[in-house]
């Protein structure tokens, strides 16, 4: 059985304005049904451990979907979401692929975190897929190919867009912008329109652009799993 690790943030504070954040709903909704379909098993870490911090906004009438209803209605997932593991206790050996679902929080914890950023290097080292959506892309900032270069560069990613931030009216909130930054690492950055659905593969590295792409970008990790383990 495919085992598969989702990363979702324990940063709750939208900068300074006094509003609450965290993970977005659909980005974690969408791809634990993909997996848990597929007949994956599904864990879920996070820095802090325990019950991850869910973006309200993310919960608001605009924003469901069934899939965010499915999993509010879903006993075993909002146990598994309340008692996340630790990601200083997790080891990527004991995984066959990493997702990480987006919401403003990871740009101020996953992006930082050692443990985030050894994962995602350790992943990648083993040749094992990793997928990454909206601003969990910025989880990629600080880390390392095997030689050293950034492990964005050159590599061909997608992520939550300046467009879409300015759209949000927290540009001048967020820590980094996670289309700049990628650019500034060197990676060859794509977009489609605002909100649009879109993922980039390139060799084991699966990013999505927005929401919308959190599904789809989970599809193609299925798939690229199936690809590499055939």
């Amino acid at each position: 059985m495919t085992k598969v690790l989702i990363v979702l943030t324990s940063h709750d504070e939208l900068g300074d304005t006094g509003r609450k954040t965290g993970f977005w709903l659909e980005e974690l909704a969408a791809p634990y049904y993909r997996f848990r379909d597929a007949g994956w098993d599904v864990t879920l870490a996070s820095p802090k451990g325990g019950r991850a911090p869910l973006d309200p906004k993310s919960n608001e009438p605009n924003f469901q979907t069934d899939q965010t209803r499915r999993f509010e209605a879903d006993a075993e997932a909002e146990a598994q979401l309340d008692k996340t593991l630790r990601l200083d206790s997790v080891s990527a050996e004991d995984y066959d692929t990493v997702f990480y679902p987006g919401g403003h929080g990871p740009l101020w914890d996953l992006s930082e975190d050692e443990n985030s950023i050894k994962l995602i290097e350790q992943m990648t080292e083993a040749r094992k897929p990793i997928a990454l959506v909206c601003h969990a892309p910025g989880a990629l900032r600080h880390a390392k190919a095997p030689d050293g270069t950034p492990l964005v560069a050159g590599r061909r990613v997608a992520g939550f867009t300046d467009s879409e931030e300015e759209f949000m009216g927290l540009t001048e909130v967020v820590p980094f912008l996670v289309e700049d930054e990628l650019v500034a690492k060197g990676a060859d950055f794509s977009k489609a329109g605002d909100f649009e659905s879109y993922v980039v593969t390139d060799g084991l590295l699966i990013t999505g652009q927005n929401p919308a792409s959190s599904g789809p970008a989970a599809d193609e990790l299925i798939a690229l799993v199936g690809r590499t383990t055939a």
